[in-house]
């Protein structure tokens, strides 16, 4: 087997979306697995759509991921440039060779001529016109025009275009490692521009150079390329290197949480949730999109999500290293039926990877929280905290957000649960539990128990329906940490002084 060698080749002209980085992944993935490399190649042709600072949010969000690069813009390698834009003679060359041997060829056509064209055969033949075998004959390019005109309008530095010259009614195949056999009819394909009036050429011939020249050995890529493979097969096929080509993997479309189409920016606005690696900007609006990054996603988790978004082992285990992905990935184990964009499973993977930290990890992250908000914790308690509440964090700030009402004694108490729970029992139970904690040397989760069942047994009430009330009184909710526990952290005097707040404002002073 030839050395394993991927690229993930993105156009630096907005945000890095989501389904990008699932590329990025399983190209990496299948490099690693093989000890082969991975590749970032920046296609930076279409200089009208090029965004500044694009390229740099795409090398930070694979560097936040994970996602290691062996050869590219900032990483000597072999094949550099690895900046299309930076390699147009190198096109131009293959350009020329195919002009030559008669693959391709100029066209001069304006704007308004191929409008007027497409229009002509929609009203001759219906929908999808198109500039191919049928048509070319009747268009101004250097088939129809006699070879002094030609040279003569390159001279003049009249514009043009190269096209590749598809030939009629012939069938191309190509093996698609996830969809298998792909057959079409060169009739469905139309004469691709090669090289645009700009001097740069389209993605159509620099992808398949540059594969080429980089010895890419697979082709891993988004579904919507599909249509165009058959024309790449052609084009190494006219350069002489059928032989050469990689193999190819179109993976299938992200769709909605719901299954019901193609997962965009707007769906994910509308529930919520974010749909780029990291924060973007937008240079045009200057609007802000949140990214799973500052939303609280740990990178490890989103890796383990995306690589089930069609993939799976073949095993029941769901929780990967990104080590045991690279192990364990396989190509012939990507689904050709879109994935559905699930949410909620994202959420339920960063509780996994959030929740396996050590409590000195979230202690950590709960002391810096509370440090931003003016406020000062002991890493021991800081780490006590962070262990009471990890059953119950999905997200790092989740830590804080929880972890408060150890720090600032609530002022006002959830009606709801006072107008049920808020009775005499509950009045006399809380009277004489302040009295009683303050009688501990030290209050330990054991301590707090063995004192609330002393006040309750002495007062004959049932501890089951004192709990939410009291509950309420520390914490101002009906809901949070083990009770005996939160006792614990929040110490004797803490705890008898929110009880009589409580009871001074809910009644039974």
């Amino acid at each position: 087997m030839k050395e394993v060698r991927v690229r993930f080749a993105p156009s630096p002209t907005g945000a890095l979306h989501i389904g990008g980085v699932r590329t990025a992944l399983y190209n990496y993935l299948l490099a690693r697995k093989h000890n082969g490399k991975m590749i970032l190649r920046i296609e930076d042709t279409d200089q009208n759509r090029y965004v500044p600072g694009a390229e740099q949010y795409i090398k930070d969000a694979l560097k936040w991921a994970g996602i290691e690069i062996d050869e590219g813009p900032d990483i000597e390698g072999p094949y550099t440039p690895y900046r299309q834009s930076e390699r147009k003679e190198i096109y131009a060359k293959y350009a020329q060779q195919l002009l030559k041997e008669g693959y391709a060829y100029y066209a001069f056509d304006s704007a308004d001529e191929l409008e007027a064209m497409r229009n002509r055969l929609k009203t001759q033949k219906g929908a999808n016109p198109q500039y191919d075998s049928t048509t070319r004959m009747e268009m101004k390019n250097s088939l129809t025009l006699i070879e002094g005109e030609v040279n003569e309008k390159i001279k003049n530095g009249e514009p043009y275009v190269i096209r590749l010259k598809v030939p009629a009614s012939e069938e191309v195949e190509l093996i698609d490692l996830i969809r298998g056999k792909v057959t079409v009819s060169t009739s469905q394909i139309d004469d691709k521009v090669l090289m645009k009036s700009d001097g740069m050429p389209t993605y159509h011939l620099a992808n398949v150079v540059d594969d080429y020249l980089m010895k890419i050995s697979h082709v891993i890529r988004g579904e919507e390329w599909l249509p165009s493979a058959p024309l790449h097969v052609l084009t190494y096929k006219f350069l002489g290197w059928e032989n050469e080509m990689p193999a190819f993997a179109h993976l299938p479309l992200l769709l909605k949480p719901d299954g019901k189409g193609k997962l965009s920016k707007r769906d994910a606005d509308q529930m919520g949730f974010p749909i780029f690696p990291l924060n973007w900007t937008d240079p045009k609006t200057n609007e802000l999109a949140e990214g799973f990054k500052e939303r609280g996603y740990l990178p490890e988790a989103l890796i383990n999500f995306l690589a089930f978004l069609g993939w799976n082992p073949g095993t029941e285990q769901e929780l990967f290293t990104l080590e045991e992905l690279c192990n364990a990935f396989d190509i012939e184990r990507i689904g050709k039926a879109g994935a559905k964009f699930d949410i909620q499973k994202a959420n339920w993977f960063n509780q996994q990877y959030l929740r396996a930290k050590t409590d000195e990890e979230l202690g950590h992250i709960l002391m810096a929280d509370l440090k931003v908000n003016g406020i000062d914790c002991e890493t021991e308690r800081a780490n006590a905290i962070a262990n009471a509440l990890r059953e119950r964090i999905t997200f790092p700030k989740d830590i804080a957000e929880l972890g408060k009402i150890f720090f600032i004694a609530p002022q006002s108490f959830d009606e709801k649960i006072a107008s049920k729970k808020w009775n005499e029992e509950a009045i006399a139970v809380m009277t004489s539990l302040k009295e009683e904690v303050k009688k501990s040397d030290e209050l330990t989760a054991k301590t707090a128990a063995s004192v609330l069942e002393k006040t309750t047994t002495s007062l004959g009430i049932p501890q089951g329906k004192i709990m939410q009330a009291l509950r309420l009184a520390l914490t101002g909710g009906a809901s949070g940490p083990d009770l005996m526990i939160t006792m614990a952290l929040l110490g004797s005097d803490e705890v008898s002084s929110r009880l009589t707040y409580a009871l001074n404002t809910l009644g039974g002073k």
